[in-house]
């Protein structure tokens, strides 16, 4: 990454890279003082009805574990030792008292260990807010939908009772348009990344997009479209370097040293599921909805609009038609699994998408990493080796 002082786009990505990187939680504090009164609810990495919280007047906050920046002292004890990282850190934030500006947090139902996380909050801090956020499987607005709409009634109603304001029709119709504003403002940084990859590297779009996370919708299309702004200033050449998709990582996330080695190894990555918490929504959210309740356009979207990923059920859809639809939209000469150990769903989903990839004679790689990986030799050589492949004999 470029200086600042050398650079169009470094301000910008410096105060990102600042906000991902305080484990502190600072800003959120800062906001806290700043707005007594009001909640500040965490959830874990993958999505989450942000809009809704905003319109309760609350601050979301993705938690994504401590990376590699956290020592843990205490999280392993809470935890096996056979599932993924994420948990341990995100334990280790909250008993190290990093957490303690938090008046709550979302578990989203992806899988089991997150459902386990939620139990363990509830037992470890029984005064603050907890919920488990079941998602529908059914994806029949009369069944899904209305059960979705009715769950999310659900959390707006406990989070009122703690103090968050009323749901509000008007304030979800403001605080949807400003979910879709930062989604386009994502779409903008995003096509930057397939027709000029040269012009943003991928962990330079990862580091602005993760910093949405900590940060109200507004505010994070604000800083996205000073970003697009600035990378297209700058004085860059194209690279000998082959294009891929990147997926697997929807929850638990890479440290950002492991996206700089993949880029190192020739990898000009154009798309990916890294930050799938703010891209889970392909297209806007409804802010004009029949049945007049904004909850039925968030249902709805989340139905009818959910990106295909191992944490969402694909019902009807053939298991792998979304990554290879991805493939060709971006031009990429391949896929990189990137599943971070012990990642459940995430594994048992690759050998079917690793099937449809072979099918289509798309190339692809995989390995698996954990959150505080430190030594990336072993996959930057493996990454190499695959991008001097597809460069020199393409499917074959």
């Amino acid at each position: 990454m470029s200086h600042p002082h050398d650079d169009p786009a470094g301000a910008v990505l410096a105060r990102a890279r600042a906000l991902c990187e305080d484990m502190t939680f600072a800003e959120v504090r800062a906001w806290k003082g700043a707005n007594p009164g009001r909640l500040v609810i965490g959830h874990m990495p993958i999505y989450s009805p942000r809009p809704l919280l905003e319109a309760l007047g609350c601050l979301p906050i993705a938690i994504h574990g401590g990376g590699d920046q956290l020592e843990i002292i205490r999280g392993d004890s809470y935890f096996q030792s056979y599932i993924c990282h994420i948990p341990r850190s995100t334990i280790e934030l909250a008993v190290s008292g990093r957490l303690d500006a938090f008046d709550g947090m979302l578990f989203p139902s992806i899988c089991d260990v997150i459902r386990n996380l939620g139990g363990m909050w509830q037992m470890l801090f029984p005064e603050k807010y907890s919920a488990y956020l079941d998602l529908p499987q059914n994806f029949d607005m009369a069944v899904g939908g209305r059960f979705y709409a009715q769950e999310l009634r659900r959390i707006a109603g406990e989070l009122t009772a703690r103090g968050a304001s009323a749901l509000d029709q008007a304030r979800l119709r403001d605080a949807i348009r400003d979910e879709n504003a930062r989604r386009a403002a994502l779409r903008a940084l995003d096509e930057v990344r397939v027709e000029t990859p040269w012009l943003i590297r991928a962990s330079e779009a990862y580091v602005a997009a993760r910093a949405g996370g900590l940060m109200l919708a507004r505010e994070h299309t604000a800083l996205l479209q000073e970003l697009v702004a600035r990378v297209k200033e700058r004085d860059a050449q194209p690279y000998d370097n082959v294009r891929v998709v990147v997926t697997g990582s929807f929850c638990e996330q890479p440290p950002l040293d492991l996206i700089v080695a993949l880029e190192k190894a020739g990898c000009d990555i154009v798309d990916d599921d890294f930050m799938l918490g703010l891209r889970m929504i392909e297209g806007d959210i409804d802010e004009e909805r029949p049945s007049g309740d904004l909850l039925d356009a968030l249902a709805a979207a989340y139905l009818e609009r959910g990106a295909a990923t191992a944490s969402r059920y694909i019902g009807a859809g053939e298991n792998g038609a979304a990554l290879l639809q991805k493939v060709k939209d971006c031009r990429a000469d391949g896929v990189v699994f990137a599943a971070a150990s012990f990642c459940d769903p995430a594994l048992l989903d690759q050998p079917m998408l690793e099937a449809a990839l072979g099918a289509a004679g798309v190339p692809f790689t995989s390995f698996k990493f954990a959150e505080n990986t430190g030594q990336f030799q072993v996959i930057r050589e493996q990454a190499g080796a695959f991008s001097d492949s597809v460069k020199l004999w393409g499917a074959a």
